[in-house]
């Protein structure tokens, strides 16, 4: 079992090897097989339930403070997180587009698009659908249209960081890997949360089940599409396409 979950979590690490020829057939149908969405997913799990629960105890001392004081607290902390969480989100993405493509145009494109898409979407978007679904008058802030002038030195820093970590050895990206993307979903869950309290679930304990669940969807997904599946999906279309130039 802890062999498996090994190689769960540590296919991303192979699949370069395995796409240019250095496994086995065997090796290679057990990538292939961990190569999937869906065991993404599960492999990440764990990350989101512990960072979401962690968050939710950090969130539980601001909903001390009296509703005008708690709000007003949120709202510069959930912007504090969220710019915190592009830098992270920026990193993870070209990390891992540069593991499998060297592609510097597609890359930087990637770089900038899919971080400020998924996270607006784990941060603000899910977060305004999950208030409106319990009936709350909730409130969309997309920051990268309200503050893009404090937004883009986050970006631009998030996406260097990628590019010097990706010239790294693979055993240290490796530990970058596990300690990062803990540290990604939970800044990501701190965001999510306090975007609830800031614009309009301050009382969210009274829904505590329903919150933490959707907490952890509403980070796991977005933070594993734009950390592995998204940047991989682009970098390894562009990979095939040469091979079969060629």
């Amino acid at each position: 079992m802890e062999k498996k979950n090994q190689q769960c979590c540590d296919h991303s690490h192979e699949v370069f090897d395995h796409y240019h020829g250095h496994h086995s057939h065997e090796k290679n149908d057990v990538l292939e097989h961990h190569a999937s969405v869906w065991d993404e997913l599960v492999c990440h799990l764990p990350f989101a339930v512990f960072s979401v629960a962690l968050a939710m105890v950090c969130l539980s001392f601001v909903s001390y403070l009296d509703m005008a004081t708690g709000k007003s607290l949120a709202y510069r902390l959930f912007h504090n997180f969220h710019y915190l969480h592009i830098v992270f989100a920026a990193t993870g993405t070209v990390l891992v587009f540069f593991k499998y493509s060297k592609n510097m145009i597609l890359g930087l494109l990637v770089g900038i698009f899919v971080p400020a898409t998924f996270c607006t979407v784990s941060d603000a978007f899910l977060p305004y659908l999950g208030g409106r679904f319990v009936g709350l008058d909730m409130d969309l802030h997309w920051c990268f249209i309200s503050h893009l002038d404090v937004v883009l030195p986050f970006l631009l820093a998030g996406i260097i960081n990628g590019l010097a970590m990706s010239t790294h050895p693979m055993s240290r990206r490796l530990f970058y890997s596990f300690s990062f993307h803990f540290v990604h979903i939970f800044v990501s869950s701190m965001a999510a949360i306090l975007y609830l309290i800031s614009f309009g679930f301050y009382e969210w304990w009274d829904r505590m089940g329903f919150v933490f669940i959707f907490l952890v969807a509403a980070v796991l997904i977005p933070c594993t599409m734009s950390d592995v599946v998204v940047p991989m999906l682009f970098a390894k279309t562009k990979l095939k396409k040469r091979n079969r130039d060629t």
